[in-house]
C-alpha cells in the first residue's frame, strides 16, 4: 500500500472540502458578520461598552480616546489611534491597509477616510491604495474625505468638506476639492483632547 491510499490519507482527503467551507465561511461570512455588528454597536449610548467591543474586535484605542457613535469600520484591526484623541459621530475608517493616528487628533463627525480605491484605467479594475498616517495636533473638520496614501502632518487643520488626495504639510489649514494650501497654523499646540460627549 502506497503512502497515498493510507485510510488516513483518504479521510484527511476527504475533509478537503470542509476545510474550504470553514475558509470561505471565517473569510467571507464571518468578516462581513463582524462589520455589521459593528455597526449596530455604534448606536450603543455608552462609551465605555463602545470602546471595549470596538478593542475586542481589534481597534488599537488609548483609554484617553473617545470614538462617537455610529463610527463604522472596514478591518477594524487596521485602525490606530493614540492618546487624547477625539473622533465624531457617524465617522468611516476603511482601515484594510492601515489607519494610525497620532496623539491629540480632533476628527469631526461624518469623516470619511479609505485606504483602497479602484483603478479606473486597469482591464480588471484592481484595487489600490495604502496607508493613511495622521500626525499629532491634526484637525480634521466635518465631512472631509482622506484618500488612500496621505499623510497629514503634525498640527494640520483640514478645513470642512475638503478631499485630501495628497500629504498636507504640518501646521499647514488646507481646504477645497481638491484640498489645497490656504495658510499657516501656529505652531504653539499644547491641548489634549479625549472629550467623550454623554449618550454618543
Amino acid at each position: 500500500m502506497t503512502k497515498t491510499e493510507t485510510p488516513l490519507f483518504r479521510f484527511a482527503k476527504s475533509l478537503t472540502p470542509l476545510r474550504k467551507a470553514r475558509r470561505w465561511f471565517l473569510n467571507e461570512i464571518w468578516g462581513d458578520l463582524r462589520l455589521y455588528w459593528l455597526t449596530m454597536l455604534g448606536y450603543v449610548p455608552s462609551h465605555r461598552v463602545r470602546n471595549f467591543f470596538y478593542r475586542w474586535c481589534g481597534v488599537r484605542l488609548a483609554r484617553t480616546s473617545s470614538i462617537h457613535w455610529r463610527s463604522r469600520f472596514f478591518s477594524p484591526e487596521g485602525l490606530s489611534v493614540g492618546e487624547h484623541c477625539t473622533i465624531g459621530n457617524d465617522s468611516f475608517f476603511d482601515a484594510r491597509s492601515g489607519v494610525t493616528i497620532g496623539d491629540c487628533v480632533n476628527i469631526a463627525g461624518e469623516v470619511r477616510i479609505y485606504t483602497r480605491e479602484h483603478d479606473i484605467d486597469d482591464p480588471y479594475f484592481a484595487e489600490v491604495g495604502g496607508p493613511v498616517f495622521i500626525e499629532d495636533y491634526a484637525y480634521i473638520g466635518t465631512r472631509v474625505t482622506i484618500m488612500p496614501n496621505v499623510r497629514i502632518g503634525r498640527g494640520a487643520v483640514v478645513a470642512s468638506g475638503a478631499v485630501v488626495t495628497r500629504d498636507v504639510p504640518p501646521y499647514m489649514l488646507v481646504g477645497g476639492v481638491p484640498a489645497r494650501v490656504i495658510r499657516e497654523r501656529s505652531h504653539d499646540l499644547r491641548y489634549k483632547l479625549g472629550f467623550a460627549k454623554k449618550f454618543q
